[in-house]
């Protein structure tokens, strides 16, 4: 079944982490990665000038134009601060770990869908085909140590229905978690029994509950203060 797979990968393995270092609130959207050209990439920060200067400082990238940008003209006259809402778009040129990553999603058959990144990492969205893809493509990932963290996969049937944050790993761990009593008062099985059901370390099991629980605080907090949007 078609699977689309959201996942984050440090800036320091793709890309723009000296830019991140030197700007904090740099944020980007590329739009189009695979297609021969240097990418057009959206930016937003404190203002231009301060983007458009560590983007020139940053060896991971080569800023090849300055195009545009879609700031509001009516900001200052709304009382809204200059640059609050500005973005700029540049045409730049990635380094070897960008065009490794698309070489790699290709060659398993995949697709990038959606790139974008702030706080020091990357959001990428890609779609493959099967989950035999899925598979291969994330093993590949491990091999170049891209520390890929996969935060949702989704069958492409649902995307419009899928509510869990989940990934398929972390669901069906907690459904295991739930079904033999963990989060029971008193518990049903203690850390050490469940990781031995699931055949896993004790370690990898606490990381993996937490990261889960992680993502359904965060999903719940988010259903309450704005609706879930699928596409960034």
């Amino acid at each position: 079944m078609t699977t689309v797979v959201e996942l984050e990968i440090p800036a320091a393995r793709l890309g723009f982490a000296r830019t991140f270092d030197r700007v904090s609130t740099f944020e980007f959207q590329v739009g189009g990665m695979i297609g021969g050209s240097s990418p057009l990439v959206w930016t937003n920060g404190p203002d231009r000038e301060t983007v458009e200067q560590a983007l020139e400082a940053d060896s991971s990238v080569e800023v090849i134009a300055s195009i545009a940008d879609d700031a509001d003209e009516s900001s200052a006259d709304d009382g809204v601060t200059p640059g609050q809402n500005d973005r700029w778009l540049f045409r730049l040129e990635f380094g070897d770990g960008v065009k490794l990553l698309e070489q790699i999603v290709t060659e398993t058959d995949g697709a990038i869908l959606t790139a974008r990144g702030a706080n020091g990492r990357w959001m990428l969205k890609l779609l493959f085909d099967d989950r035999e893809s899925v598979s291969a493509c994330h093993e590949l990932f491990e091999q170049y140590e891209y520390r890929a963290a996969v935060t949702r996969i989704s069958g492409i049937d649902d995307l419009a229905s899928a509510q869990t944050p989940l990934t398929e790993t972390q669901y069906e761990t907690i459904c295991k978690a739930h079904e033999l009593g963990y989060f029971d008062v008193p518990r049903g099985v203690t850390l050490k029994e469940l990781a031995a059901e699931l055949d896993v370390s004790h370690q990898a099991l606490s990381e993996r509950l937490r990261r889960s629980h992680a993502a359904l605080v965060s999903a719940e907090l988010s259903e309450r203060t704005a609706p879930m949007e699928i596409d960034p």
